[in-house]
């Protein structure tokens, strides 16, 4: 692993089933890097969450926040190059601010949330590189589908459409250093090894050159 004034973090985002994990896993075995995971099989509450959005999306969203932070801080404390499989400022931009505006999260609890948000950013750096993955609304539904994962098959289909926008939203305005939007819909880094060596080469890139915006 990379050490020191040499270390990168790069973070892999993108909606639910847009290949986030994957893509995490392959770029840390690539590049040597310390790959960090979202909290998902022993998540206490995500299940729940999928069969009561009002009931438990608070107690998601915090659960979610703590994890991210810890992980950035971690990540930024280690010395050590790595990547990290979606990031905090996603909990806020995006799942939050669906809940909020669908109705599944009530007004006093967003905003306690969106202090808590803000005073754990302040205290974190940004990092080396954004990955943006952007897929749309069927191969999303194609990909959720295909993992078989039990209380993702609650999801429903407007929610994941909203996120998909609000994705959208998040990269348009995002302010926070270098990144790189990836198209995945036709891009197959898992199967095809052109395609990831090509996204690889495109990372590296967007990290050394002086503009902040690339697109794949």
């Amino acid at each position: 692993m990379h050490k020191s004034s040499n270390q990168m973090f790069i973070v892999v985002a993108g909606n639910i089933g847009s290949g986030k994990t994957t893509l995490t896993n392959m770029l840390s075995k690539k590049l040597d890097f310390k790959p960090f995971y979202e909290s998902v099989q022993d998540n206490p509450y995500l299940k729940d969450f999928y069969s009561d959005m009002s009931r438990w999306s608070f107690a998601l969203q915090v659960y979610f926040l703590t994890h991210r932070f810890k992980t950035h801080k971690s990540i930024e404390n280690s010395g050590f190059s790595a990547i990290q499989d979606r990031s905090i400022y996603e909990d806020a931009n995006i799942f939050a601010r669906a809940l909020f505006e669908q109705g599944d999260f009530d007004k006093r609890d967003y905003e306690n949330y969106l202090n808590l948000y803000y005073s754990m950013t302040e205290h974190l750096g940004y990092p080396t590189l954004m990955i943006f993955l952007k897929r749309s609304l069927p191969k999303l539904q194609e990909r959720i589908k295909k993992r078989g994962r039990d209380y993702e098959s609650a999801i429903e289909v407007d929610y994941l459409n909203r996120l998909n926008h609000y994705y959208d939203d998040w990269f348009d305005n995002y302010d926070k250093g270098k990144y790189l939007i990836v198209d995945t819909d036709d891009l197959d880094f898992l199967e095809n090894p052109n395609d990831f060596d090509r996204l690889v080469s495109k990372i590296f890139e967007c990290i050394d050159q002086q503009d902040l915006f690339y697109r794949f």
